[in-house]
């Protein structure tokens, strides 16, 4: 094994382990998962980039930006208290369906024909998606959960095919923790008037 891929191996499991950690931690409301996704998110600018994922590099500056915002967020909440969790009414679905596929098409053509892209409307779609997606977790909309199961099954079949191997079978395993992290939010979200 040459020592560029060695050295890109660690980094990307560097990143994959405090990926994981930040949904494990977001999963159970804790701000520390905010740190994990930054440092997740900056690491992550790089190794996409180099795969030629330039809609993921960019994705990924925004969640560096976001877990920022995600700190202050939830630490902060609303008047000085914990941000509750919610559920997002029925018009934001469409709202946040609409706004990723007509986003992903735009940017994907752009991408496509001015830039050497991998997969440049798939990656789009990930990348616009997952930006409106991160919005629904930093206000603590349940229904963030959800989105990610189709976002990160999507994700993991491009990761392959970049031979992003670790971080697919990061994404593969976000597919099943989006699942429990759904259910610990659905068992604290029965407690309040919001949910």
């Amino acid at each position: 094994m040459s020592v560029l891929l060695a050295s890109l191996l660690s980094w990307e499991a560097l990143a994959v382990v405090l990926a994981l950690a930040y949904l494990l931690l977001a999963a159970r409301e804790s701000l520390w998962c905010w740190l994990c996704a930054f440092i997740s998110s900056v690491l992550y600018v790089w190794l996409m980039y180099r795969a030629q994922l330039y809609m993921e590099t960019a994705l990924n500056v925004f969640y560096a930006v976001m877990a920022v915002v995600g700190w202050w967020s939830w630490r902060q909440g609303t008047q000085g208290s914990a941000l509750a969790i919610k559920r997002l009414p029925w018009q934001g679905h469409v709202l946040c369906v609409v706004l990723s596929v007509v986003l992903a098409l735009v940017n994907g053509y752009l991408m496509q024909r001015f830039t050497n892209a991998a997969w440049p409307f798939v990656d789009s779609f990930i990348t616009w998606a997952s930006v409106i997606t991160t919005f629904l977790v930093v206000r603590k909309y349940i229904d963030n959960w959800l989105y990610w199961v189709v976002i990160d099954g999507v994700a993991v079949v491009v990761y392959l095919e970049r031979g992003l191997y670790l971080t697919a079978l990061l994404f593969g395993a976000y597919v099943v923790i989006v699942g429990f992290g759904y259910w610990e939010w659905v068992k604290r979200c029965s407690n309040t008037e919001e949910c």
